[in-house]
């Protein structure tokens, strides 16, 4: 047989642009197989490229009645692909009924049993355009508001949703971004909201290398037929171990829209966070409010060495002092004025240009070579009424790592610096600023913190976990009264603290404050902080170790 020259010429950058990712035939298998049920589903895979899931859907329902040759139906927005899908569902047994069309045009709802398949994958930043607006108003037939910032998929899985007849499955290999994103809050509500029963499988390894992106198995049980109160978790090292028995967890999301990260945490784990989420420990928020850093428009030109500032004359005055851009001097328990002046010895921007009214001639100098570097167009720069005049911020009490490798550090800005966007701001309540920046960079250094910030944080290309304010806020650290109680055992840890920090031995730091905080003040069983100490190294290390593989 000929090459289809149109698939041959479609190449892996084709692909990716169209959100197109091959799926493994275990998988596909897997999905199918929990998918259809009786020789007469009917079955749709929408955005079906090449017919992996059609072609196993054939099988299935061949299996189910020999001498049928069963239809299945698909749509491909890819010509090419859609042309050979109907030749493998053909071959393959089966009655291909493949339209070439982009999915959300797709306006037939309530017909099917079975919706499979592997949605599109396509950032935000290169969904734009039409093809925007058609998926956003598809989802909003669902009555699902998608923000601006939504990749391909939430409203992909909306929409093939809304093709399932009452009591209908859905079962989508979805990126991982369903647990944890901010913009998938309302596709997580409507999925509880119209399914009866969700299922979710979790993988240890990457199913797909070239996307650089973890997947989760949703398996949405009776459309229609009632709302989820828990859902099922099954974890699986790859694709190819589906066909083992796999353990299941049970789940119940305390906010239909909330992140649904907790999920990856054990059952043993989940029962202890609960435990201590209702006794003795609060979220961040409330100890006060966490925000985002200064934005220059040009971190190069506005901070300065004290070196360079006394090169170009610049006086004291007309600079204000700043924790420097980025975050690694700030992974231990404080940022003293000690410290912050040892890092302007070493050449580090410890100052931000900030001149007066009436800036002096060597300001004034430097505010023309800005103008000649074009510094002055950065937008941030051309919106503000004096371009060179940063909005300032009152220093804060606490800083909050917000790109981390292990975990996010609060430190004790007792500096009384002024920070930028790469690091938050915790701006303490009144009645809590003594204790909170004495001690809660400490108290904050216990498991449950460091297995709490991995399910409300998210994990980013290289291993990295970000936390963005909002995310903060949920974080889960000790209650003012615990941290009061255990003052003088806290503050007497705080040597051994900084020097485990110093070396980069954060789990050993953190089991010293879980002797004071969980064993000693809340009563825990060791066995218990073990599972919460054990857990966070797992999720870590998963997390790194994802990260290592992306950069391979």
């Amino acid at each position: 047989m000929l090459p289809n020259l149109a698939l041959v010429s479609d190449t892996p950058a084709l692909r990716k642009s169209r959100g197109a990712f091959f799926t493994p035939e275990a998988l596909a298998s897997f999905v199918v197989r929990w998918a259809i049920r009786s020789a007469d589903d009917m079955v749709l895979e929408p955005s079906c490229g090449e017919a992996a899931f059609l072609t196993e859907a054939v099988h299935a329902l061949r299996a189910l009645n020999p001498l049928a040759a069963p239809r299945v139906d698909g749509v491909e927005i890819h010509a090419a692909s859609s042309a050979e899908a109907r030749r493998l569902v053909a071959e393959a047994g089966g009655e291909p009924h493949i339209e070439t069309n982009d999915f959300f045009l797709t306006e037939t709802v309530g017909s099917y049993d079975a919706v499979i398949g592997n949605p599109p994958y396509i950032r935000y930043q290169d969904f734009s355009g039409e093809a925007r607006l058609r998926s956003r108003a598809a989802a909003l037939r669902a009555g699902v508001n998608l923000p601006g910032l939504a990749s391909s998929w939430a409203a992909f899985t909306v929409h093939s949703a809304l093709m399932l007849r009452r009591g209908g499955r859905l079962g989508l290999v979805i990126p991982a971004e369903l647990l944890s994103v901010n913009y998938a809050a309302e596709v997580r509500r409507f999925l509880l909201a119209r399914f009866k029963t969700i299922d979710l499988v979790l993988f240890t390894e990457r199913v797909f290398a070239e996307a650089q992106e973890d997947v989760v198995l949703l398996l949405a049980d009776g459309f229609d037929e009632g709302s989820a109160k828990h859902m099922s978790i099954y974890q699986a090292q790859n694709a190819s171990s589906l066909s083992e028995t796999l353990a299941a967890t049970t789940w119940t999301p305390t906010d239909p829209s909330a992140k649904w990260t907790p999920s990856l945490l054990s059952a043993q784990t989940l029962r202890t966070y609960a435990a201590l989420t209702e006794d003795g420990f609060t979220t961040l928020h409330e100890w006060g409010e966490t925000t985002l850093g200064m934005v220059t428009g040009n971190n190069r030109y506005f901070t300065m060495s004290p070196q360079e500032a006394s090169q170009r004359g610049i006086a004291r005055s007309e600079l204000l002092k700043l924790s420097p851009p980025g975050s690694s001097h700030l992974r231990g328990l404080m940022l003293s004025d000690d410290a912050w002046r040892a890092l302007g010895k070493r050449g580090s921007a410890t100052f931000l240009f900030y001149p007066g009214d009436r800036p002096s001639s060597a300001a004034l100098e430097y505010i023309h070579a800005g103008e000649t570097a074009k510094v002055h167009l950065a937008y941030k720069c051309r919106v503000r009424k004096v371009w060179w005049r940063v909005p300032r911020l009152k220093p804060a009490d606490l800083f909050l790592t917000y790109m981390n490798a292990d975990t996010p550090r609060i430190t004790t800005n007792a500096a009384n610096a002024l920070h930028l966007n790469s690091v938050h701001g915790v701006y303490l309540a009144e009645k809590y600023r003594a204790l909170g920046r004495d001690l809660l960079p400490l108290a904050a250094l216990t498991s449950m913190t460091l297995v709490g910030a991995e399910t409300v944080g998210r994990a980013y290309g290289g291993g990295m976990l970000k936390i963005e304010p909002r995310e903060a806020d949920r974080l889960p650290v000790p209650s003012p009264a615990v941290v009061e109680a255990a003052r003088e055992k806290l503050v007497a840890l705080r040597p051994q603290l900084g020097s485990r920090l110093r070396s980069g031995r954060l789990v050993e730091a953190a089991r010293l404050v879980d002797d004071v905080l969980l064993v000693g003040e809340l009563g825990m069983s060791r066995g218990d902080v073990k599972s919460l100490s054990d857990q966070y190294i797992e999720l870590s290390g998963r997390r790194t170790a994802r990260g290592r593989r992306v950069e391979v």
